[in-house]
């Protein structure tokens, strides 16, 4: 593979490397996608940083301007940021980058990026998708018609069924929560949001209506959870909340697990009478013996709503593209400020 590229006219090369396990680079940063690399970026090695103290690695930090990081990167701290004395850039191609980066990159005045709007587009997606399905009851009709294998009649098992000025509450004017919103906004349902951070006049512009949490969780037909996960939000959603929830709502977790007091939840779901879609679980792994296997109002997914297979090539385009920003000394559209950090999940 060809490691180099050619550089503008009159400028140094942006001199680049991927730190990420062996294993993800190719699914983010496939060959064909290093081999054309916009002519600005110059790519020192085809082979990732797996980890920063030996020779070879030490090698690489020495000539680079800027890394590309992504899930499973290895932790950067000042002792890294020792060894890169050309360092000026980190372009993350996921969402978050605490698991990844030590204050001490914004300190150095290093700049970082995100590619967490792209990775909220697929969540986002899916949580339409479930929202819609949720309110046709089709996760119920389906188990029911597995199970009894003769006609149903949807009516008389769910009269309210259907997507007609249903209500949708939404925790979180996230970066997914507000995109949720406006994927929702070309239909015929009344769209709520919780968020301590939202004015009203901001609500509004969104197409939603700014209500209190409580308000929120006792008043909608899906509830669905988008908040960051911080020691401030963890069991947000409790079980005084949960015990509100409306006779035939549906609860979506594609947040975190622990902002749910999970044995509440799975208690409120044992009478019945709510249904659940969940992404996300504590564990992310739940044991055999857990009862969310096994409710029939339960739907569980391997948290798939984020970017996996084809929708990684948007997190790589976005870092990939941001890098070329930086290296033309343009704006960054992404980028994720210190005074950022301690809000994010």
């Amino acid at each position: 593979m060809n490691t180099s590229s050619s550089s503008r006219p009159g400028s140094s090369p942006y001199r680049v490397a991927l730190a990420m396990p062996a294993a993800t680079d190719g699914q983010f940063f496939p060959e064909d996608v290093l081999r054309n690399l916009p002519p600005e970026l110059s790519l020192v090695t085809g082979k990732p940083l797996t980890e920063y103290g030996s020779p070879e690695a030490l090698e690489v930090l020495e000539q680079v301007d800027a890394l590309f990081t992504c899930w499973g990167t290895a932790w950067i701290d000042s002792a890294v940021l020792d060894s890169a004395p050309r360092l000026r850039s980190i372009h993350h191609a996921a969402g978050t980058v605490k698991p990844h980066l030590s204050r001490e990159c914004w300190e150095r005045g290093i700049r970082v990026t995100s590619a967490a709007d792209e990775n909220a587009i697929p969540v986002a997606e899916y949580t339409v998708a479930m929202i819609l399905l949720a309110n046709k009851k089709v996760f119920r009709l389906s188990g029911l018609l597995h199970r009894e294998r003769a006609g149903l009649d949807p009516l008389t098992l769910f009269p309210d069924i259907g997507n007609h000025r249903r209500r949708v509450g939404i925790i979180g004017a996230s970066r997914i929560g507000r995109h949720v919103l406006r994927l929702l906004k070309p239909y015929s349902l009344e769209l709520r949001v919780a968020d301590p951070y939202l004015s009203a006049t901001e609500a509004e512009s969104l197409g939603a209506t700014l209500l209190p949490l409580d308000d929120l969780v006792a008043t909608s037909d899906v509830v669905s959870l988008h908040a960051p996960s911080l020691p401030s939000t963890a069991g947000m959603i409790s079980r005084e909340l949960l015990g509100t929830l409306r006779p035939g709502a549906t609860f979506i977790n594609t947040a975190r697990g622990e902002l749910v007091d999970q044995e509440a939840l799975i208690e409120r779901l044992a009478l019945g009478d709510i249904d659940a879609i969940l992404d996300v679980t504590t564990p992310w792994v739940l044991p055999e013996d857990s009862p969310l296997y096994t409710l029939p109002n339960v739907v569980l997914t391997p948290h798939i709503a984020g970017s996996l297979g084809t929708e990684l090539e948007r997190l790589a385009g976005s870092a990939i593209a941001e890098a070329s920003r930086a290296a033309r000394g343009e704006p960054l559209l992404h980028e994720v400020t210190l005074a950022e950090l301690d809000r994010m999940a």
